[in-house]
């Protein structure tokens, strides 16, 4: 299988970052939680800065000043934890972004977490800007005549805003203005947009790991300690700032303004920003045929609801009349096709029906429960050796056909979350040795949950259950991305030797 240059760069980013972290702490699968979890050090900071700000053209450097210099041990700590933070979430964004794009999760169904997330980084970006504006130093003069000049560029102001800092007219009033965007304005949109971001999704968690979450504020702390957040010299709008550091995560656009003209870099922005939007469509991509409900099989349990990815399944009152009080309904605009609800229906037993069709609540179309059962006996009755191994995969993992060997064969999935647990019990029962589950890498899953739900079900933490009778120590779970093929070999022989060992202790045993 080849896999694009992008992903490969990802992929390698992400297993350095899982020897460096481990998987349970890996940033990288913890994107999302952890620009929560950053917005919420820049929320306490922030309201801890606002008490002794003072909101005026002649107050605000003078108060921010002291506050960094005269209160260093608290207000200043704050204020760079303000800063730093501020300046993670853009990172955070930008590689969540980047990972979504590197991994193909930003078209088909995805589309509307994409397009709704876009305008989410230029809300922060602008977030950022006002807040450096705040301090009223030189840098905070180059980016209020800089958003002037961009905002000038628009039919709508006419010049106007820059009229305002050539005559030296910042008042106090425009300053509350900036205030009241910055504090109040522009976080209850993002709030909204964050809302709206995560809208099509279920069981959404805004908490990354503790450990995560307590080693980034713990280097927050220590960076805003050994590297304080300063201000330049104060704003002089009859002066020329000489010498500015400029903060590239927010304010990239306006060293610009010096050799474009502001319609042009206008262009440049939007041109980005239309690009980033319309990517999802570029090329389109087609999603599977979407799960189908068979009420004829359905009690109403519900349990498809719970374990749907994508909030695509509802629960209402049932409509034909049966003894049981529900029934679920599948949205096809949110469906994203992963089968994962065929791996949670009760109904999806292959020791059900051995003779005839096996019929469950809910299926998927291009792969029902019934045919993967189908090729279950037949991948097994082709395999040959003293230990079969059936490895069940991912069609977003590893490619488990690779695998294949005369006592090993690869079984491809659409989701391993969609393998119902009866299923590798009946494997077992069927003449395979061992059967291995692989899917996406672990806390990766190409469908949010898929490889979490399998372990929990497996564990008998999550229903439906694999039972307790199952011969567990025939069962082994390996998470796997596309280019880990020598990772899953190794475990593969490991395996071998394992199951080599429990078959002559029950060949042992039934001699004895």
């Amino acid at each position: 299988m080849i896999v694009n240059p992008v992903k490969r760069a990802y992929l390698a980013l992400e297993s350095w970052f899982n020897l460096s972290f481990g998987p349970e702490w890996n940033p990288l699968y913890h994107l999302g939680t952890l620009s929560f979890f950053l917005f919420w050090v820049i929320l306490v900071s922030g309201i801890y800065l606002f008490i002794p700000f003072h909101g005026s053209v002649e107050g605000a450097y003078a108060s921010v000043e002291y506050m960094t210099h005269e209160q260093w041990y608290v207000a200043g700590v704050m204020r760079s934890l303000h800063r730093y933070a501020s300046d993670a979430v853009v990172v955070t964004v930008l590689l969540h972004m980047f990972k979504e794009f590197a991994s193909d999760r930003y078209r088909g169904f995805r589309w509307f977490s994409w397009v709704t997330g876009v305008p989410n980084l230029w809300m922060i970006v602008t977030l950022g800007i006002t807040g450096y504006w705040l301090v009223w130093d030189e840098l905070a003069q180059y980016i209020a005549i800089g958003s002037a000049q961009l905002m000038d560029a628009l039919p709508i102001f006419s010049g106007a805003m820059t009229r305002n800092f050539v005559s030296g007219g910042m008042t106090d009033r425009f300053f509350i203005l900036i205030e009241f965007l910055h504090l109040l304005g522009q976080p209850l949109l993002l709030v909204f947009m964050l809302w709206l971001h995560v809208k099509r999704l279920s069981n959404v968690n805004i908490n990354p790991p503790r450990g995560l979450a307590m080693g980034t504020l713990l280097a927050l702390l220590a960076l805003a300690l050994y590297q304080p957040a300063l201000s330049h010299a104060p704003a002089n709008l009859n002066a020329v700032p000489r010498e500015l550091h400029i903060d590239w995560f927010y304010l990239n656009v306006y060293p610009l303004l010096e050799v474009w003209p502001a319609q042009q870099v206008w262009i440049l922005t939007t041109g980005v920003t239309v690009l980033l939007m319309i990517l999802p469509w570029l090329p389109p991509k087609k999603d599977g045929s979407k799960a189908v409900v068979d009420l004829d099989h359905r009690n109403g349990c519900g349990i498809c609801f719970e374990d749907c990815p994508f909030d695509a399944i509802s629960v209402q009152a049932r409509t034909d009349g049966a003894r049981y009080e529900q029934e679920v309904v599948v949205n096809p605009d949110l469906c994203a096709a992963c089968g994962i609800c065929a791996g949670s229906c009760p109904a999806s037993n292959p020791f059900r029906s051995a003779r005839e069709e096996l019929k469950t609540g809910i299926d998927m179309p291009q792969l029902s429960v019934d045919e993967m059962r189908h090729l279950t006996r037949e991948t097994i009755a082709a395999m040959q050796g003293d230990v079969r191994i059936l490895v069940f995969g991912c069609e977003h993992g590893l490619d488990v056909e690779r695998l294949d060997r005369d006592d090993t064969r690869g079984l491809k999935l659409i989701c391993s979350g969609m393998l119902p647990p009866t299923l590798v019990e009946y494997a077992l029962k069927q003449g395979a040795d061992g059967v291995m589950v692989t899917g996406c890498r672990d806390n990766d899953c190409y469908y949010r949950f898929g490889n979490r739900w399998i372990r929990e079900r497996f564990a008998g933490e999550r229903k439906p259950k694999l039972r307790a009778r199952a011969e567990r120590e025939r069962i082994r779970i390996h998470g796997a991305a596309q280019t880990d093929l020598r990772d899953v070999e190794t475990d593969l022989a490991e395996f071998r030797q394992h199951l080599q060992a429990v078959n002559e202790a029950a060949a042992s045993a039934e001699a004895g």
